[in-house]
């Protein structure tokens, strides 16, 4: 009865099905680089973390697979003498099978759904690893994959028209 009125809402055509299965995670890349512990450096530090973070996504060989990755550079310094703290880069990816998202909503799905799937586990990494480094663990605050898909998109547009200007 619940197909029937979905489908009456939509003009009589049935809705697909969505499904999204993750099928693997995985870090590609890490690095830690703890630049303090290198001096020799100890004694309480206010930190400054700035971090940068940026996506990818690909089809794979097999039907309905993609590679989705969080890449993440975070770089940690004292707020008062600005002396660097610690370097971190990873790349955190996951396998997804997935059916059922219209060809026009697959990029946007790809860039917003998986990289919030991955995330929660993605934060712990971070977590352990900078706790591990011997500093306060660094609890990521959740990222906003919305606006930074609807960001990249605006700054491609501003390029994209830059590049019309001075043609």
């Amino acid at each position: 009865m619940s197909d029937n009125g979905a489908a009456a809402a939509n003009g009589g055509q049935q809705v697909p099905q969505v499904k999204m299965n993750i099928l693997g995670q995985f870090v590609r890349d890490l690095s830690f680089e703890n630049v303090m512990a290198q001096k020799g450096a100890s004694g309480e530090v206010q930190p400054d973390v700035s971090i940068q973070v940026n996506l990818d996504a690909q089809k794979r060989p097999t039907a309905h697979q993609y590679d989705v990755v969080i890449k993440l550079n975070i770089d940690s310094k004292a707020k008062e003498s600005r002396d660097q703290l610690f370097l971190m880069e990873i790349e955190y990816g996951g396998v997804f099978h997935i059916e059922g998202v219209p060809e026009e909503q697959l990029h946007p799905f790809l860039l917003i759904e998986c990289p919030r799937m991955l995330f929660p586990f993605l934060r712990r990494i971070v977590s352990d690893v900078t706790r591990d480094g011997g500093y306060p663990p660094l609890n990521l605050e959740n990222i906003d994959f919305v606006q930074l898909y609807r960001s990249e998109l605006a700054r491609r547009q501003s390029e994209q028209g830059g590049q019309t200007a001075n043609a």
